[in-house]
């Protein structure tokens, strides 16, 4: 299942495991539009949808993986170290289920401003 992730100065692909449950529940969810958090290296956004941490959940994760912060309802890209990094890691604010991977180069989000709209919407084959 691939997704597009568009703000104001640009936009990225990504493709997620349809299999996993929070996969699903954001799809049924698509599009939706939102405005952009950021902290440190990582873009995080409200998507309205609520799901359980599932059992493979991860705090530390690869630059470019599609997160989904059960906390916060809300899709995490890291793209870089985050205020409670050691060294250059990823590490999400706490473990967060993984849904996939940016397509291209994740440092693409570092044009992502706080406040700016967001959009997510499916790519249909």
């Amino acid at each position: 299942m691939q997704i597009r992730i568009s703000w104001p100065a640009g936009s990225i692909t990504a493709t997620l495991d349809a299999g996993t449950p929070t996969a699903q529940a954001l799809a049924k969810a698509l599009p939706l539009a939102s405005t952009a958090s950021t902290w440190g290296e990582e873009v995080y956004f409200d998507t309205g949808v609520s799901v359980s941490r599932e059992t493979d959940a991860r705090q530390v994760v690869e630059p470019g993986t599609v997160a989904f912060w059960t906390e916060g309802n809300a899709l995490a890209l890291p793209y870089g170290p985050t205020p409670i990094s050691h060294g250059g890691e990823c590490r999400l604010a706490s473990p967060c289920n993984v849904l996939g991977r940016l397509d291209g180069d994740a440092g693409l989000l570092a044009t992502v401003r706080a406040g700016e709209p967001v959009r997510v919407e499916l790519i249909e084959d």
